[in-house]
């Protein structure tokens, strides 16, 4: 087995984990309506950095579609993950540097510092969570909920992407 297809397979099993991971666990605590973690962008930010825009878009719009037909939430999750896909290499770029993403490879705490691993992470979730509650509410009547919502989720969905990513990466970062 190639180390190009046992990369690949690994993607793959990521996006699985991650998928089913929402859908049978993180959906289903219901803890608060504000308490709402999305973790399965876990698995775009996970992509190798050389993966070219069009493939990340495409992994995007495959986990935002996969979701939207689980949760039933009508492109809400495609397009808070496609902002997220499209924004992917700025951010990385931003936060890691132009020379800095050539020695990246994939995104690990190994690689990039735990720093920098947390700052891109962050960015992720953030960009992700604020188009999802805005086009969400797609109003400024609730504005108190949706920041609240926001904020909650936000944190919830950061702290469990953060150990997700470590755990993703423990044994593997000098194999990606």
């Amino acid at each position: 087995m190639t180390l190009r297809m046992f990369s690949a397979i690994r993607y793959i099993l990521l996006f699985i984990v991650t998928i089913l991971f929402q859908i049978f666990f993180f959906d289903r605590l219901s803890l608060s309506v504000f308490f709402a973690p999305m973790i399965y962008t876990l698995f775009i930010i996970m992509l190798p950095v050389n993966t070219s825009s069009a493939a990340t878009l495409a992994c995007g719009l495959v986990t935002g579609v996969t979701m939207d037909i689980a949760m039933g939430t009508a492109g809400l999750n495609t397009i808070a993950t496609l902002a997220v896909s499209y924004l992917r290499r700025p951010l990385l770029s931003f936060i890691v540097g132009r020379d800095g993403l050539r020695e990246v490879g994939a995104p690990s705490p190994k690689r990039m510092g735990n720093r920098q691993f947390f700052e891109f992470i962050a960015a992720m979730v953030v960009i992700h969570g604020a188009v999802f509650n805005l086009f969400e509410v797609f109003s400024a009547t609730n504005i108190v909920y949706t920041l609240l919502r926001f904020t909650v989720s936000t944190l919830a969905s950061l702290l469990f992407i953060w150990l997700l990513g470590r755990l993703f990466t423990y044994k593997s970062a000098s194999t990606l």
